[in-house]
């Protein structure tokens, strides 16, 4: 191979720049309204998960007890979510998106939908329909991530 020529990326080099390219529309939709990938990862959760307490928030961002707390207090000062006691046992609280949280993060879905279109662009129908049957077939005996 002479010093010019650049070799080609290998197919996981590309799938991997596919997730990027992804993960930075994600970024720029979470940075526009001013919270960290974190801080939108976990609004999103308690929307879907309403009544979460800080231990499920901690176990699916994979972070300590103590960094949930500081995460957790950032939103609350921005009326993003709520912590409310459980009757019977004060020390118990379960975390709620507020509404004002929960309008903040509506649009997410729409926006990673808008993303994957803006990245398969190049191709026609036929072609993202052998994609999708190629990365399935790929994905089909790999384990399933554990976080989503």
């Amino acid at each position: 191979m002479k010093v010019s020529e650049t070799p080609l990326p290998s197919s996981l080099d590309l799938l991997r720049w596919i997730g990027w390219a992804q993960q930075q529309a994600a970024l720029e939709w979470t940075r526009e309204r001013d919270l960290s990938h974190q801080q939108g990862f976990v609004l999103g959760f308690l929307v879907q998960n309403p009544g979460a307490i800080q231990r499920d928030i901690a176990e699916i961002t994979r972070t300590s007890s103590a960094s949930v707390s500081s995460l957790l207090q950032g939103l609350e000062r921005r009326g993003l979510i709520e912590r409310r006691t459980e009757a019977g046992n004060e020390r118990s609280k379960r975390v709620y998106a507020t509404a004002a949280g929960i309008d903040l993060v509506a649009g997410f879905d729409a926006a990673m939908k808008r993303a994957e279109e803006d990245i398969l662009a190049p191709l026609d129908t036929e072609e993202r329909d052998a994609l999708s049957a190629l990365l399935t077939k790929v994905t089909a005996e790999l384990p399933r991530p554990s976080r989503p």
